[in-house]
């Protein structure tokens, strides 16, 4: 397993991984009525609104307590509390989620401690739930930063609540940060399972919604704050992440505390990963799956067949977030595609143990896991192992314009197409669309490097 500190390179450029606040203000941009708030410098929530607004193309409010130098070096305390007093004024949110940087995280600045004065001391701090959040950019990547603030949100806000009746028909979902359109799919998945479910975090709307006739504060959508208080009833907690399920996380929070069984999978990409999802919702439902996605599956493995000649025996790089990296690695087995370098910017030490679980065809050196890498470091293994693919975020653009390869854009951040927040990963029916269009990525680049040209295949 590579990493940066297997090479020359003395620090890292153009990382493969985003920062911890980043993942933590998209959690909470996923509960209804919440505003996420950034204990640091300006600069940091600037930063991050302009990421996910490039990828979302949706209006992104994140609030900031608004570093100086003079709060760098007295703390930071007097500005929470007035930022937080104003946001409450302005937005009057249901929750506000308060994730820390690196500023703040440095200077040692006692954040709960500030959060009780605010509580017991401001009139404005009994209106709306606090959350909390430790969040320094130097220890993890977004996808921490995501799992952590889902985490913080249930312990916090279920601190006090005691467990009722068990509800046999009540599922937790967890589905990790994918994109609005999985997230819209998987509330129909169990819909048609007929199962009440509470989906954390839910920004299928608040990040991909309709066209507003005025400008609001806070975006329609996200879960309810009082469906997150029920979910110590739930029957069971479903969580997607390969990685996670070596990790705390709210599931396991809910499986301690309110002795709800917590289920954890990898992404659902593809055949067999999908499969394992709806068999859980089968035992859980009392039913098979629906015809519909009987349908979907039989569709996909017809597609597999059909498109087989032009993908199979073909070599790709996959890099970005660890729990898709090892997704695409499951998928890519199935189709028949080498995943010659599965890299990514995070540093859980699990990527290749995980990769080996999903891709029984694994072996090395045919295939480089690298973890801890920058896209200096997927440039210069680009130049040595010749992939035919590339499969990620937008950021991999100049490897691929360089080496004259296709890049099918998945994950996070899409910000150099449109539809970033619609790219579906999951499922048979996410699945379907990705095969579709890593075959047809593969057929063009051909047909526009061949002499003569041609329009029949």
């Amino acid at each position: 397993m590579k990493t940066n500190s297997d090479s020359n390179e003395i620090g890292i450029k153009n990382a493969c991984k985003l920062c911890t606040p980043l993942g933590a203000s998209l959690a909470f941009k996923g509960i209804k009525g919440a505003i996420p708030f950034l204990h640091g410098s300006q600069g940091c929530a600037t930063y991050i609104r302009r990421y996910l607004i490039s990828h979302y193309k949706e209006p992104m409010d994140i609030a900031s307590s608004n570093f100086s130098e003079e709060t760098a070096v007295f703390g930071g305390g007097a500005n929470l509390k007035l930022g937080l007093s104003n946001i409450t004024k302005q937005y009057e949110p249901v929750l506000i989620g308060v994730a820390t940087t690196c500023l703040s995280e440095t200077i040692g600045d006692d954040v709960p401690m500030f959060l009780d004065e605010y509580k017991k001391y401001d009139d404005g701090g009994q209106k709306s739930h606090l959350v909390h959040v430790s969040t320094a950019s130097y220890r993890g990547t977004h996808r921490n930063g995501y799992n952590d603030a889902v985490k913080a949100t249930v312990a916090s806000l279920l601190n006090k609540v005691g467990k009722t009746v068990t509800d046999e028909r009540q599922v937790n979902l967890f589905p990790g940060m994918v994109s609005p359109k999985d997230i819209r799919y998987l509330k129909e998945i169990l819909s048609d399972f007929n199962l009440r479910f509470i989906v954390l975090p839910d920004y299928s709307e608040t990040l991909d919604g309709g066209l507003w006739s005025e400008y609001q504060k806070i975006p329609d959508g996200g879960t309810d704050v009082s469906d997150i208080l029920k979910m110590g009833n739930s029957s069971l907690s479903i969580e997607f992440g390969r990685i996670l399920a070596n990790e705390d996380s709210a599931g396991k929070f809910l499986e301690s505390t309110f002795d709800v069984p917590c289920k954890s999978m990898g992404l659902p990409v593809g055949v067999k990963e999908t499969d394992i999802f709806f068999k859980s919702l089968e035992g859980l439902a009392g039913m098979d799956t629906p015809e519909k996605y009987q349908g979907e599956r039989a569709r996909l493995i017809d597609s597999y067949v059909d498109g087989h000649k032009y993908v199979a025996g073909k070599k790709a790089f996959v890099f970005g977030d660890e729990e898709l990296v090892v997704g695409l690695a499951s998928f890519l087995s199935e189709i028949g595609i080498k995943p010659v370098l599965c890299a990514t910017g995070g540093q859980s030490g699990l990527l290749k143990k995980k990769i080996m679980e999903v891709n029984p065809l694994f072996s090395e050196p045919d295939c480089i896991v690298s973890e801890g890498i920058d896209f200096v470091g997927i440039m210069d293994f680009a130049k040595m192992l010749k992939p035919d693919i590339l499969l990620g975020s937008s950021k991999g653009y100049h490897i691929a314009r360089e080496m004259e390869l296709p890049l099918v854009r998945v994950g996070f951040p899409i910000h150099d197409r449109v539809g970033g927040s619609r790219v579906s990963h999951l499922g048979y029916r996410g699945a379907q669309e990705l095969f579709d269009r890593i075959a047809n990525a593969l057929i063009e680049t051909k047909q526009a490097s061949s002499d003569v040209g041609y329009s029949y295949i």
